[in-house]
């Protein structure tokens, strides 16, 4: 055994390389480059490449749930929370190369199951709650399917990991997801939640600049 705290850095290391890089591009050999270690230190407690992606992708969304839990609570307040919402993903996704998720689903079976598994229980169940809670504010048209809605929403998130519609090349995927954030929310505002939107934005960007 090498000790928790190496054995965190290997995973943090790798955990950015394949984040930035995409899984199949980075080695054994890069992360323990980058982690300032032997291969031979990593394989004593990674048995193969497949158990640190695994260890890796698995602490990433661990980080995502973490994430979501402390954003503004959607009890405290829809607009709010909508506003950071997105600062959350314009973090998230300012150093994730979209090919991830593709070499996840085709290459990492049990890593594919994990983020099944965050999309349901967590991103799903909080899209859901956010319809819901909006509608009786006022906030939404209540006339909505929220469960349509939030199926709908989360196609939305996993569409620009797709390299043939959203090219790399071509689109930034921080902007791109905003973008299409942007157009779904504005297709279920009512005009009271279009003003609180634009109200809390512009404050929300007069804090942070």
């Amino acid at each position: 055994m090498i000790g928790l705290e190496n054995r965190e850095k290997i995973i943090e290391t790798a955990k950015e390389q394949f984040m930035r890089f995409g899984v199949r591009s980075v080695t054994m050999d890069d992360i323990a480059r980058m982690a300032g270690m032997s291969k031979k230190t990593i394989y004593q407690e990674f048995s193969d490449k497949n158990q640190l992606v695994f260890e890796s992708f698995s602490s990433a969304l661990n980080e995502d749930i973490h994430s979501l839990e402390n954003l503004p609570k959607i009890n405290d307040g829809v607009i709010e929370h909508l506003v950071g919402l997105t600062a959350h993903i314009r973090r998230r996704f300012a150093d994730m190369n979209p090919l991830v998720l593709n070499e996840i689903q085709r290459y990492f079976p049990q890593c594919w199951q994990l983020f099944e598994e965050f999309k349901k229980e967590h991103v799903l169940k909080e899209i859901t709650e956010l319809l819901e809670k909006g509608i009786e504010e006022g906030y939404f048209r209540p006339e909505i399917n929220t469960e349509v809605m939030a199926l709908l929403r989360m196609e939305q998130m996993m569409m620009i990991f797709d390299p043939v519609k959203f090219p790399l090349s071509k689109f930034n995927p921080v902007e791109l997801q905003l973008e299409i954030f942007e157009h779904f929310l504005y297709g279920i505002f009512t005009e009271k939640g279009r003003e609180a939107y634009l109200n809390q934005k512009k404050q929300y960007n007069e804090n942070h600049n």
